[in-house]
Parts: C-alpha cells; sequence; structure tokens
C-alpha cells in the first residue's frame, strides 16, 4: 500500500511482508507543502509520524520570537513530539516541513495497538527510542561544551547533506548561534580553503 515504507520497515526490521502490510494499512498519506505545519505549539500530537520523503523540523518559538530547532527528520526517519503525544497535553513544540514531503500518520490508538499485537515491532520502536537517546545526548554535549565552530563542524560531519537543503538562519537556530556567527564561522573556512589551495 505504502512502498517507500514498506521496502524500508522489510530493510530494518526483518518483519514478515504480510505483517508490514498490517501495519502499512493503518497509515495515512498525507503530502505536505515547504513550511506546512504537520503540528503546532498547543496542539496535542495524535500521531505517529514516518518520513517517506522530504525534511521535517521541530522547532520551539520563545516570547522573543526566537527560534530553537530541536531536530531534523529526513526521510526514513519517524517524528513527532513524545510528551504531548503520550500524555494528550498540548504540544510546546512545532513539526513543519522545510520542503515538500510525504508522510505516514499512524493515530495513537491504532499504534498502540499493532504494539500490542505484534511485540516485534515494539522490539523496533524500542530500539529507534534508544537510538534517538543516544543522538539526543550527543547533541546536548556537544551545545554544552562546543565552540561555535565545534558545533558547526559537528553538524557538516554528521548531516553532511544538510546545507544545500536549509537556509543558514535554519542551521544557526539547530546549533544555538547567530546567524552573523555563523556566517563568520564559514566565511572563514572559505578564507582558510582558499589560502590552502593556493599553498
Amino acid at each position: 500500500m505504502h512502498t517507500e515504507f514498506e521496502h524500508y520497515m522489510a530493510s530494518q526490521s526483518g518483519l514478515p511482508a504480510g505483517t508490514i502490510r498490517q501495519i502499512s494499512s493503518l497509515a495515512t498519506l498525507r503530502h505536505l507543502h515547504k513550511n506546512e505545519a504537520l503540528l503546532t505549539a498547543g496542539e496535542i500530537c495524535r500521531h505517529k509520524t514516518f518520513i517517506g520523503s522530504g525534511l521535517l523540523r521541530t522547532y520551539h518559538i520563545k516570547p522573543d520570537g526566537n527560534e530553537h530547532i530541536i531536530h531534523f527528520s529526513p526521510q526514513h526517519t519517524w517524528t513527532l513530539d513524545v510528551e504531548s503525544y503520550d500524555k494528550r497535553a498540548p504540544s510546546l513544540v512545532n513539526i513543519e516541513a522545510v520542503e515538500r514531503s510525504e508522510v505516514l500518520l499512524w493515530a495513537k490508538p491504532d499504534f498502540d495497538k499493532l504494539l500490542k499485537d505484534i511485540p516485534e515491532l515494539k522490539t523496533f520502536s524500542e530500539r529507534l527510542i534508544a537510538r534517538t537517546i543516544y543522538s539526543n545526548r550527543n547533541r546536548i554535549l556537544t551545545i554544552l561544551s562546543g565552540t561555535p565552530e565545534e558545533r558547526y563542524a559537528d553538524f557538516v560531519n554528521t548531516y553532511p547533506d544538510y546545507l544545500a537543503r536549509l537556509p543558514l538562519r535554519m542551521v544557526a537556530a539547530y546549533l544555538g548561534i547567530s546567524l552573523k556567527t555563523l556566517t563568520r564561522i564559514r566565511h572563514a573556512q572559505l578564507q582558510r580553503g582558499a589560502q590552502s589551495m593556493v599553498k
């Protein structure tokens, strides 16, 4: 039914094709335009979301209007506001498409039933959650202890294709630095690159 998702699950989970089709059959396909919101702060997150194509971002807007981007969700990853989804409480974050995206949505009651009926899916989900926790921990450590230059270098190494897909203001909001600082870092890198070519 949803070929991209079924290929992903077959390669990542090892679940039988029939079970994957069962999971897929309960999902709703949604196409998002660039900058279209999937979740807006104040709403309750009612769906678990798989990104079939495109790129999403999860972000929080401070009272002064500044954005903090918590993470990006590219193709073949999952996203949701965990606290809002689990507690059925208003979300503190926004989830929005950075570019045209195609996502699959599972309503919480449907996904909860799948987890209960398919133990292997529960195990797979727990592995994804653990991986997310590790990634978030590393990001927090980098933000807390790294210089702006180190944060930028880590970002480039970890997500080499993002720079071509993201406006610099989003990269700065993700790194927790000003756009002016990011521009300075990139300019210094370009100058060093030019000097090394001359040598």
